[in-house]
């Protein structure tokens, strides 16, 4: 009988690695093989590793013992890679948390993790903690530099396990109350061991822009390391210009964007005038990603175009890949290899193709728990009759008679109006194709005669259209239940870290 609580790896799936090895075994193969480069700064293989060793003796030293817990937290930059592979080398399990939470918000973390170790830059404001405090950038003491043993430090070999904890990424690190989904070494193997499937090897350059502490960024960056290619750590603000500039320069192979930046470098007047010949693949998650973005971006910049629809707790994974399916850029593609994905409606009974009801999943990558919350461990897990082990998405979508999925919203934002159910992503749909909308979100705000009803947040190009007339424009289109019953403009919509809209925030504005 299957364990319901850890999936089967595929037959097809290559012995489980550790990635702090392979990161040895490249800098003992190409020593002087560039693996990251941030600004003017350049490292090698060996530099890279020789770092990791001393990151890891250190934390010995310290008495951190394996599947013990460090936390880091900054911008993007070299000591921040180095201590997250010298973490990992030490078995330790590396939380790397969102700089852009309020200090309340980061403490918490800090502690809810365990951390005896809280790796810092001159970002992170000061706040009481039990955790010892280093400044990766010598903003403040003691600095890494002084913490660390010196040159040629060498830690104890740790044997690590695949069950053993790989990282604890917090989620709703800017709103609400973070979770810490804790991922196993066998979660992050299976994300390396597709890394055949998109062109990744020792000749590979991955730029960076979003960070180091979102899955988003770890899902490039590992397969990269894995693989021995190059990193490019991006500027702290994402510039679109920047960024295109530093991909000519570098000759980038792979990038992993959110659709928010996509559409940034997609609007750039002079985004043509790049030459983005060297990409082979770019890749793109975290936020829903419009067939009309796709399509303008498989148009003018060469090289695969691969979504991915997932979670950070892992389940089931959908992959589109877009040059391939040129009629299915609505969805979100197929399930992955060895993925099992299923729709279930609110009795919590499985549903056939063409149904609509929330997305769970299966496969060998998921998460272990939420770190010391085991009543939301429960709540994320869905059990199909055979007593296999699912991952609830919080998302609503349907297959098609192909297989591919398409996403309806998130089930928390769906508006129930009157009786009926409203999906916000068919009113923003409508509403961006208005020439004046350069951005919008739908959300349910408390209605007094309909228990909710929608209203829309736009970002317009001009000033020349009134808010009124927008509403009146949509309202014209829109079944009677769906109507708008308000529009505010905005500067522009908040936004997290790695761009998803934060509609709790918009709908306590209201």
């Amino acid at each position: 009988m299957l364990n319901k609580h850890t999936p089967p790896i595929p037959p097809t799936a290559p012995a489980f690695r550790t990635i702090a090895d392979l990161v040895h075994e490249h800098a003992q193969e190409r020593p002087r093989a560039i693996a990251m480069i941030h600004g003017e700064r350049r490292v090698t293989w060996a530099q890279v590793d020789a770092m990791a060793d001393r990151v890891a003796a250190s934390l010995q030293r310290d008495g951190v013992k394996p599947q013990d817990s460090v936390a880091i937290c900054g911008a993007n930059s070299l000591e921040y890679a180095a201590l997250f592979l010298g973490g990992l080398r030490a078995g330790a399990a590396v939380a790397p948390l969102p700089a852009g939470a309020t200090p309340a918000q980061i403490a918490t973390m800090v502690e809810d993790c365990g951390a005896r170790h809280f790796f810092v830059d001159a970002s992170v404001p000061a706040f009481d903690s039990p955790a010892r405090r280093i400044s990766m950038d010598a903003s403040s003491t003691p600095s890494l530099e002084a913490w660390l043993l010196p040159h040629g430090a060498r830690p104890a070999p740790v044997q690590v396990e695949p069950d053993w904890p790989f990282n604890i990424i917090y989620s709703s690190g800017t709103t609400g109350t973070p979770k810490g989904i804790v991922q196993p070494h066998g979660m992050r193997w299976m994300h390396v061991a597709r890394a055949n499937s998109f062109g990744y090897d020792a000749d590979t350059v991955t730029m960076l822009a979003t960070s180091l502490c979102s899955n988003t960024t770890l899902t490039c960056f590992f397969p990269t390391v894995a693989k021995g290619g190059c990193i490019v750590l991006g500027t702290p603000k994402f510039d679109a210009r920047a960024y295109l500039a530093l991909a000519q320069q570098v000759r980038a192979t792979h990038t992993m964007l959110v659709p928010v930046q996509y559409r940034r470098l997609m609007a750039l007047p002079e985004f043509d005038q790049f030459d983005l010949s060297s990409f082979r693949f770019k890749f793109c998650t975290s936020a829903p990603f419009h067939a009309d973005l796709k399509a303008d971006i498989l148009t003018r910049w060469p090289g695969g175009l691969v979504e991915f629809y997932g979670m950070t707790e892992g389940g089931g994974t959908c992959i589109l890949e877009a040059h391939s399916f040129r009629d299915k850029l609505h969805t979100v593609g197929r399930p992955a290899e060895g993925h099992d994905i299923r729709v279930i409606d609110e009795a919590e009974k499985e549903l056939p193709p063409g149904e609509i009801g929330e997305v769970v999943g299966r496969s060998s990558a998921m998460m272990s728990r939420y770190h010391q919350q085991p009543a939301k461990t429960r709540e994320a897990e869905w059990y199909d009759s055979e007593g296999q082990r699912f991952i609830r998405t919080g998302d609503v979508g349907r297959f098609d008679a192909e297989g591919f999925l398409t996403l309806m919203d998130r089930r928390k934002d769906m508006v129930i109006t009157g009786g009926f159910n409203v999906y916000p992503s068919d009113l923003e749909a409508l509403l961006r194709e208005h020439p004046a909308v350069a951005d919008v979100a739908v959300v349910g705000v408390p209605s007094a005669e309909w228990g909710e009803t929608p209203v829309a947040f736009v970002v317009v190009r001009d000033g020349g259209l009134s808010e009124e007339n927008l509403r009146a424009w949509a309202n014209a289109q829109l079944g009677k239940t769906q109507r708008l019953s308000g529009v505010r403009y905005l500067d522009e919509l908040p936004r997290s870290d790695i761009g998803k809209v934060l509609k709790r925030q918009l709908r306590e504005s209201w």
